[in-house]
């Protein structure tokens, strides 16, 4: 038997993102937002307020990237949500993250989180939150690659749970895209 829920932001994986841009005196600064996804092949839909200093940053220079959040670093990056770059102008330091520059767009990379999505802005509307980015260069780094390729195992991305408000880990490989189902043809 099935209970309804009624309406509510229960998409699972949802991935936790982190947001990272430079301030105007150059000092870098992130935010952790798990509202988001991919929207087309090269590009990124994120849900961010217009009260926060990374939109702020955004709408300076359109440059910034998107990490994903990793077990290894779940403490961190939580930090960077909870805490204001308006409040802590230094929260990455705060929190022991280092940084180095993008190599195609003009932000900054967050050294301990092994994937970065280089993106440009493309549009932001401040009443609906919605941001879209053009993905200008993927760059990971080679502890998160087999083969050349990007290993979900390896990169340990968490997923954040809206409803118990924690933050999952994902994974494990349970089977093969455009595979397992032929056993119906």
């Amino acid at each position: 038997m099935r209970k309804s829920l009624g309406p509510m932001s229960a998409v699972y994986p949802m991935p936790v993102f982190i947001i990272s841009t430079y301030n105007e005196d150059g000092t870098p600064n992130a935010m952790n937002a798990a509202w988001g996804g991919i929207s087309e092949e090269c590009e990124l839909f994120i849900c961010m307020g217009a009260d926060h200093k990374t939109t702020e940053n955004l709408m300076r220079c359109p440059d910034f990237t998107v990490s994903m959040a990793t077990r290894e670093f779940v403490a961190e990056c939580d930090f960077v949500g909870i805490v204001s770059g308006k409040d802590i102008p230094d929260k990455l330091a705060k929190c022991g993250l280092t940084h180095s520059p993008a190599e195609k767009v003009n932000a900054p990379v967050i050294n301990e989180l092994g994937m970065a999505l280089e993106c440009r802005l493309k549009s932001y509307d401040p009443d609906s939150c919605r941001l879209f980015a053009e993905i200008v260069n993927i760059s990971a780094d080679e502890n998160v690659l087999t083969d050349g390729k990007l290993d979900v195992a390896k990169l340990a991305p968490i997923t954040y749970d809206g409803i118990g408000h924690g933050y999952y880990v994902l994974g494990e490989r349970v089977g093969t895209a455009f595979s397992d189902g032929k056993k119906f043809k």
